[in-house]
């Protein structure tokens, strides 16, 4: 036998356009050093945003613009999102239950369906021999793929006033919402860390909501720059990235709250309000989950599409701000740590040990 694993086995990494998530997966992959193959697929408009109800099938891919998901069928498979997942389990179907599923994130179907899941912070998972618990997800920018933007950004940036801060904003994900008076708050705080000469350098996400943008720039000072997602021109996120004096983001991005810490960057996060009527179930529903028996919560539940793993961001905030690596926006930036947790080796570890 080879020393390469994959060359008995065959793995597929199934993803989406999801830069954050599909980093994550590259970043296991390269480590592994693994043969796979990707399949990369692209969803129905309904579903590019929205989220399709969960069932192991392929009725929310678009097939034109996707890789073809056809045999022979893979040993493992890799993937991360609710939509990508949904393929998976198709494929699982197909192959006669032999591909086994690696999920990074929130499994929607019970845990015993899953070889491998890897849960970062914010999800509340059982202890589980198939379930790796970690801290941050697993995205990371190498400080090697700044050299170029900081050489193309660091003259711009260095006509600006200093300090620059980049203000990275995401946009509503249930049950968190981010609309007008969240802009308006979200660069009030911002405007904070200025020190009366500096400058805020806005991007926007795919998710940002137009009302949300329109309330960003009406609220920002005047020598402020703002990029709005997939208005074209170039994209100054890396750029950002390798030359911004510090960073307010949003707190529903685990992926650019993520590659800011793992680059040592001075982190102030906005956290997102719940929408109301959620916020009133949720302050009962952790008190109704703790009397649901565990096979009703992580068996039957998942089974009929009931979500009985909750996700609250706030956790990983938490953990973040007790281990010093970001704070709250409006609170002094933190000086960078030296070194941050990473479980990187471990999540390896455990998808070599499925072989």
């Amino acid at each position: 036998m080879s020393s390469n694993p994959s060359h008995q086995r065959k793995v597929w990494v199934i993803v989406s356009d999801k830069m954050g998530d599909n980093a994550q997966i590259e970043a296991v992959v390269a480590r592994l050093g693994w043969d796979v193959e990707y399949r990369r697929l692209i969803f129905k408009k309904p579903f590019t945003k929205g989220k399709p109800p969960f069932f192991a099938s392929l009725y929310h891919v678009d097939h034109r613009q996707s890789d073809r998901l056809e045999p022979p069928w893979p040993d493992l498979i890799l993937t991360i999102g609710r939509r990508p997942s949904m393929a998976a389990f198709w494929v699982k179907k197909q192959s006669g239950g032999k591909a086994r599923i690696v999920l990074f994130g929130r499994p929607k179907r019970p845990l015993e369906q899953y070889a491998l899941v890897i849960s970062p912070i914010q999800y509340a998972l059982p202890d589980a021999s198939n379930v790796l618990k970690i801290g941050l997800p697993l995205m990371r920018v190498d400080e090697g793929r700044l050299n170029e933007p900081r050489t193309q950004w660091e003259d711009h940036f260095a006509r600006l006033g200093q300090p620059v801060i980049g203000v990275l904003v995401g946009g509503s994900t249930r049950p968190y919402v981010f609309d007008a008076d969240g802009a308006r708050e979200l660069i009030e705080r911002a405007r904070g860390y200025l020190n009366g000469t500096g400058t805020l350098y806005v991007t926007t996400s795919r998710r940002t909501a137009a009302a949300a943008v329109d309330a960003l720039e009406r609220a920002l000072p005047s020598n402020a720059i703002v990029y709005k997602w997939g208005t074209g021109g170039d994209n100054p996120y890396l750029g950002l990235l390798a030359c911004a004096d510090g960073f307010v983001v949003t707190g529903d991005s685990m992926s650019m709250i993520t590659e800011v810490v793992r680059l040592k960057r001075p982190l102030a996060i906005y956290p997102l309000p719940r929408s109301r009527g959620l916020e009133m179930i949720s302050r009962l529903l952790p008190r109704v989950l703790v009397e649901i028996p565990a096979r009703l919560k992580y068996r039957v539940m998942p089974r009929l599409g009931l979500v009985a793993f909750a996700r609250d961001l706030t956790r990983l905030h938490q953990w973040l701000y007790d281990n010093e690596l970001a704070v709250t926006a409006g609170q002094p930036l933190l000086a960078p740590r030296e070194s941050t947790e990473d479980d990187l080796e471990r999540v390896v570890s455990a998808i070599r040990s499925l072989g």
